[in-house]
C-alpha cells in the first residue's frame, strides 16, 4: 500500500535528520581517528577533537546508519513512483545514475557495518589503526555520497509534486 504524500514527506524529514546526525557523528569519529597527535596546551579544534574517545561513537553511529538506511528503504517506493519516472522521462541519466550509485554505496556499507563495529571495539587492540580509519572513511564517505545525492534529487523533484 502506497503512502501519503503526507506520510512520506515525514519521513523523509526523519530520514533527513537522522542523515544529519549520523554525518555529524561520522565526521567527528574521522578527524578524532586521524588527529592522532596531542598537541597539548593549545586551543582550537584538533585538540579538542583529540581529547574525545572516538570509539564512543560506534554503537550510535551503527544504530544510525541502520534506522537512516531502513527509513530511506521505507521512502523509496515513493521514489520509484513519483521521482524516477520523471528522471527518465526528463532524460536526467546522469542524476537517475547518481541515486542508483547511492542505493550501492548503502548496501555496502550495510554489510561494512559489522567489520567497522569490531574495528571499533577490540579489545586486545588486534585491528591496526589504517584499517579502523580506513573503515570509517568509507563509510563517511558513502554517508556524505546518499546525503549530497538524496537533496540533489529531491531538488530536482521532489515528492508529492
Amino acid at each position: 500500500m502506497p503512502l501519503s504524500n503526507f506520510v512520506t514527506t515525514v519521513l523523509l524529514i526523519c530520514h533527513g535528520i537522522l542523515a544529519v546526525i549520523l554525518l555529524g557523528a561520522l565526521t567527528h569519529q574521522v578527524i578524532a581517528a586521524i588527529a592522532i597527535q596531542e598537541v597539548s596546551g593549545r586551543a582550537g579544534l584538533f585538540p579538542s577533537l583529540r581529547r574525545v574517545r572516538p570509539e564512543l561513537y560506534t554503537t550510535s553511529i551503527v544504530i544510525l546508519y541502520v534506522a537512516t538506511a531502513l527509513l530511506g528503504g521505507i521512502i523509496y517506493t515513493s521514489y520509484r513512483v513519483h521521482v524516477r519516472p520523471f528522471l527518465e522521462a526528463m532524460h536526467l541519466w546522469s542524476a537517475h545514475g547518481l541515486f542508483e550509485l547511492k542505493e550501492h554505496f548503502v548496501a555496502i556499507g550495510l554489510g561494512v557495518l559489522p567489520a567497522y563495529w569490531h574495528c571499533w571495539n577490540d579489545q586486545d587492540n588486534s585491528v591496526n589503526l589504517l584499517s579502523r580509519i580506513a573503515i570509517t572513511v568509507f563509510l563517511a564517505f558513502t554517508v556524505w555520497w546518499g546525503f549530497l545525492i538524496g537533496h540533489v534529487l529531491n531538488n530536482i523533484r521532489g515528492f508529492g509534486v
